[in-house]
């Protein structure tokens, strides 16, 4: 469950009237629903913020302690310090329903806060215990779904595959039509990857596909096949699972797209020496500013093409430099100054900096997104929190993140740890700010390969791997367009 939409739900229930043993009528639970929608923009905002921190203050007891209030009150005051990433804060009002009103019918909702509080701050191993108790004490309802799916990707994030293969997989036993069953089916093949049980992993991929076909399941299942036959260098099988997708349609919800395929069937012919058909296929994926694999394939076929070929692939880069000439002013490298300082106590280059705030805010310093992420590179507080004293800057509050110097600076601190992590692969680097350094390892790790292509063809998060493709393309577009001193070529 996404954050917005686990919050709609806690606020659903919040608010809406029961008979006392937790029965809510259809109609109450939708009027609440459309309730919350409007709540839960209001509660983005860091008015909303402000407004229930003030009233904490006011209403705490001499001890310090929460005022009395309903569990429905805790509820939606946990859901606005969770909206803003607030995690502790929020989690004070959930451990308040457990423990004041342990036979609330909002308890499950509060455990499945607490649980998602922790994880959201990667505090993994302390998420494990509520949602342990939802599988145990609610596993017929919703959340207790959803607290066996996140245990499994709890066990997953702290690189215990095996366990978390095996809850995923007590999930596609439990509950066959639950939320995340087609996801729980590939998480399972994803498990089995990581703790090298290829046999398994490959027999469950024939499962999956048995189980969805002619869905985006069956093939983003065999697109997993063609990333374990790659990491595991099997060149042959890897051409026959990539002809295999690209002869397939692609239904809404595949984890790839044509120019990925088509990138890594060249790949595939490259590898098996069959080097004319790998030119061949390079030169159909097109390349244009926006095209990471294009780019990529650009650069194989300047070592791979021959004299004949020469003169093609030279106009194909003169074309794709002269489409990045004439949109440079979609790239501009505004607070210059500050991304030049803050980028040389770091050794980061500037325009990576730079394509990573074009996508995070198309620079506009005042932005903010759902997940509370603010400013020019879009920092949460909690990583802001992280990084902020290294950065010079102490006390730091969610307003001070509008501040482009304050921003920049945090920002240019977690990139440099990122670059470090993942040297001379900014892919990783990209992947990481989005979904997570713990996420971006395993998927290196997965992929047996310090190949960008290969890595990025492992990301797996949507979200996330679209990240990746727009912000090395854009970094790619400034360094074409800018010096490392950001001087206009």
């Amino acid at each position: 469950m996404g954050l917005i939409s686990s919050l709609l739900l806690i606020y659903a229930l919040s608010v809406a009237p029961g008979d006392g043993g937790g029965a809510f009528s259809r109609h109450s639970i939708e009027a609440s629903f459309k309730s919350a929608l409007a709540w839960s923009s209001e509660a983005q905002g860091d008015d909303a913020l402000g407004v229930v921190r003030a009233a904490d203050r006011a209403g705490r007891t001499a001890d310090g302690k929460l005022g009395q209030l309903t569990p429905e009150e805790h509820l939606k005051r946990a859901g606005v310090y969770m909206t803003n990433r607030a995690f502790s804060e929020a989690r004070e009002h959930f451990q308040a329903v457990i423990e004041r009103y342990p036979t609330s019918p909002l308890v499950s909702s509060a455990l499945y806060g607490l649980g998602r509080s922790y994880f959201q701050d990667r505090r993994y191993a302390e998420s494990i215990p509520f949602f342990e108790r939802l599988t145990r004490e609610f596993s017929e309802t919703k959340d207790g779904r959803e607290g066996l799916y996140s245990l499994a990707s709890a066990y997953l994030r702290m690189g215990r595959a095996a366990e978390a293969a095996e809850r995923y997989r007590l999930y596609t036993e439990k509950y066959p039509q639950g939320e995340r069953i087609e996801a729980s089916y590939l998480n399972v093949v994803d498990g089995l990857r990581e703790t090298g049980q290829t046999e398994e992993a490959i027999t469950w991929i024939a499962r999956t596909r048995e189980r969805f076909p002619n869905t985006a399941t069956d093939k983003n299942a065999l697109f997993a096949r063609l990333r374990l036959d790659i990491a595991a260098n099997d060149w042959a099988h890897a051409l026959e699972t990539v002809n295999q997708l690209t002869l397939t349609a692609t239904p809404q919800g595949v984890m790839t797209n044509a120019d990925e395929l088509f990138y890594l069937r060249a790949l595939s012919l490259e590898r098996l020496g069959r080097k004319d058909e790998a030119v061949n296929n390079y030169l159909t994926v097109s390349d244009k500013p926006d095209s990471y694999y294009g780019w990529l394939a650009t650069d194989r076929l300047m070592t791979l093409a021959d004299e004949q070929r020469r003169s093609v692939v030279m106009a194909r880069a003169g074309r794709t430099r002269a489409q990045v000439s004439s949109a440079s002013a979609q790239y501009p490298a505004p607070y210059r100054e500050i991304i030049l300082r803050e980028a040389s106590r770091r050794r980061l280059d500037p325009r990576l900096l730079l394509a990573i705030m074009r996508q995070e805010s198309g620079f506009r310093p005042r932005a903010k997104s759902i997940a509370a992420a603010r400013g020019l590179l879009q920092l949460t507080i909690d990583t802001a929190l992280k990084y902020a004293a290294r950065a010079g800057f102490n006390n730091l509050r969610e307003d001070d993140l509008y501040r482009p110097e304050v921003n920049i600076a945090v920002a240019a601190e977690y990139i440099a740890e990122l670059k470090g992590l993942f040297p001379d692969l900014p892919e990783a680097v990209a992947a990481s700010y989005n979904g997570g350094e713990d996420n971006a390892a395993r998927w290196l790790k997965r992929s047996a390969h310090r190949d960008p292509a290969i890595f990025a063809a492992e990301v797996g998060f949507s979200e996330t791997k679209t990240y990746v493709f727009k912000v090395i393309s854009n970094y790619r577009v400034y360094q074409q367009l800018y010096t490392e001193d950001l001087r206009q070529r």
